[in-house]
Order: C-alpha cells, then sequence, then structure tokens
C-alpha cells in the first residue's frame, strides 16, 4: 500500500492530556501519571446543539480539531472516519432505563444521538464539512479497522482523511459487562499527498491473526489493554519518539493491522 503522511495527530487520555504534552511521556522521557480530563466544551456547535451533546460526542470533536488545527488545513475539505467499539454507552444506558418505565418516555435528543454516527453528524455541523464521512465499529479492533479504513479512503479518493477514535467507560451496570477503564480518544489527519512538515509517514496493510504491539511502561500497556481506543498506543508512541518501526494493531481474533512507519 502507498505512503500515508501524518499532518496532524491529538490524544486525550488520563495523564495523557494533548499531544505536545503527551510526547514526554510516550517518549519515556517524563513517568506516566493518571489525572483527570479538563472539562470539553464543544465550543465548535452553535450554542443550542452544544447543550444536548454528550461526553463522547465532545471528545470526538476535541480530538478532531485538534489534530486539524495541528495540520493547518480547512476541515471542510477533509473526509472522515470516526471509530468506537461500542458508540456512546450514556445514550444507550438511558434509553434503557427509560423502556423500564411505565410510559417508556424516550427522550427525542436521546434517540436521535443513539445512532454511531452522531459525532460525525456533529463534526459536519460544527465544520460546514460535507466531505464522505464513515462512522465504524469493530468491538476492539476498532482503532485497526477504523486506520484500514482511513488509509483507503485517503489512497482511493487522492484526499486528506481525519481519523477519529474513542471510547468513555460506561456507565453501571453496563460497566460490569464492559469494563474499559480509562477514557481513551485520540486523532489522526492523514494525507496521502508529500507535505512538509509531517509527523511521520505510514504504510497499512492487512495482515492475518497477529498478535498486538504492547507497550513496555506497565501503566501505558494497562490503559493500552483498559480501552479499544487505547490500541492506537504503540503507533502514537512510536510517532512521538521520530523513529521508524514496524507495529500490530490487532485485537483477539481476527483483525490485525501491520504499520511501518518512518519519521
Amino acid at each position: 500500500m502507498s505512503a500515508l503522511f501524518v499532518e496532524g495527530v491529538s490524544i486525550l487520555a488520563p495523564g495523557l492530556i494533548g499531544w505536545n504534552a503527551s510526547r514526554a511521556v510516550l517518549t519515556g522521557e517524563r513517568p506516566y501519571h493518571a489525572a483527570a480530563l479538563p472539562p470539553l466544551a464543544a465550543n465548535l456547535l452553535p450554542a443550542n446543539e452544544r447543550r444536548r451533546v454528550t461526553a463522547l460526542v465532545k471528545l470526538a470533536l476535541h480530538l478532531a480539531q485538534e489534530a486539524v488545527a495541528m495540520a493547518d488545513c480547512d476541515p471542510r475539505t477533509v473526509c472522515t472516519v470516526f471509530a468506537s467499539s461500542g458508540g456512546d454507552s450514556e445514550v444507550l444506558d438511558q434509553i434503557c432505563a427509560a423502556l423500564t418505565l411505565p410510559d417508556r418516555p424516550v427522550s427525542p435528543t436521546y434517540f436521535h444521538q443513539s445512532v454511531h454516527n452522531t459525532p460525525a453528524g456533529y463534526w459536519a455541523i460544527a465544520t460546514g464539512c460535507a466531505r464522505a464521512s464513515t462512522s465504524l465499529s469493530a468491538y476492539d479492533g476498532s482503532v485497526a479497522a477504523g486506520l484500514l479504513e482511513a488509509a483507503a479512503l485517503a489512497l482511493t479518493e487522492a484526499t486528506p482523511v481525519l481519523l477519529v477514535a474513542c471510547d468513555l467507560p460506561p456507565p453501571f451496570p453496563l460497566l460490569e459487562h464492559r469494563p474499559l477503564t480509562a477514557p481513551f480518544g485520540m486523532a489522526l489527519l492523514l494525507n496521502p499527498t508529500a507535505t512538509a512538515p509531517r509527523l511521520a509517514t505510514l504504510q497499512v496493510r492487512p495482515v492475518g491473526h497477529r498478535a498486538p504491539t504492547t507497550l513496555a511502561d506497565p501503566d501505558l500497556e494497562a490503559l493500552r489493554r483498559g480501552n479499544p481506543a487505547a490500541r492506537a498506543l504503540p503507533l502514537l508512541q512510536t510517532i512521538a519518539c521520530a523513529t521508524s518501526g514496524r507495529i500490530i494493531l490487532a485485537d483477539e481474533g481476527e483483525i490485525a493491522v501491520n504499520v511501518d512507519i518512518e519519521p
């Protein structure tokens, strides 16, 4: 597969607040310490929509905005891929709870937010982007599937593509059955056309079942294993270190993607 050039990157997780602050942790210059996420406001949206959005949408928009800003590109010109292993569990919980009540009072707001492409829709509202967009889920392989989809879209359409992957721990009692340990989100702005400056060059291809690349730091590895979106951490670490490398993004089943990275 042809090369893709990383023009923008963002990350948000406990102890990894933005790309600039996170690079020192990912390169090993500073130890990792989990810390609470800052409040997110979705300021790109008009006030009426801003009041309605959930935490997952705010996270996705924050990540997308930071990656596009780093790439210094017009968001209206960029195709998008949004990946999440389970979508908006906050909305799912609210709808399920409402269905247990006598009159089944499902909120119209929650009903329209229950679709998997809600973050993509709010991104289009916020930016005016009418380019192609894909929203997908592949359980624990959602990052791998999202990167493969973004690479295919960028190369076949010869256009920049923004990949956003994020997941939040679900509320109780869903948490008992889907025990995500921490929130995590990341975004990459991928361009099939060589530009300068760029953060890294990627070549992405699907492979047969492979064991995923892991992290040497036990705390970062626990974060990687504790959230499907955090499976991207080995890729982000290699980009942060500005080194060449080969990593495997994979779930525990059949989804595996080989990524060759050059600075």
